[in-house]
């Protein structure tokens, strides 16, 4: 087996987010190029256009929109839930790559998890966390 070739901190910027139960694996390099979703371009992962608002947020916080390319991938929830936690991700990555970033993203509160998950099911309700049974009337 050939042994693996060490890769430079500065070469690759690693981040993981998460939100509900998406999780997203960002790999960022400093080169400008696409960026890869599950082996489809981001703008075919997302295509509406509000979503590509919300993922370029960071980059564009920092004022470095264009500078990187990367390869992401994402894993469980839904297609919100994936978006979230593509930022995430993304946002840990450009924190680890330069400290001045850290304070920027953290006033737009991009680097805070957001911890919000579905409630679970409670026993003796009608089939959802907070639905109450139908009572008789008589």
């Amino acid at each position: 087996m050939a042994a693996k070739k060490p890769i430079a901190k500065s070469e690759v910027l690693i981040g993981t987010g998460r939100r509900k139960t998406a999780v997203a694996r960002v790999w960022l390099k400093k080169e400008k190029g696409p960026f890869i979703v599950n082996d489809k371009p981001i703008e075919e992962y997302f295509s509406r256009e509000a979503a590509k608002k919300t993922y370029e947020e960071p980059l564009r916080v920092v004022n470095r929109l264009g500078q990187f390319s990367g390869t992401i991938k994402l894993a469980g929830g839904g297609p919100s839930a994936q978006l979230g936690a593509l930022v995430h991700g993304l946002t840990r990555a450009l924190a680890s790559y330069e400290p001045s970033f850290r304070e920027i993203l953290a006033k737009k509160k991009l680097l805070t998890r957001d911890s919000r998950m579905k409630e679970r099911r409670k026993y003796g309700h009608a089939g959802k966390a907070r639905k109450k049974k139908q009572s008789p009337k008589r």
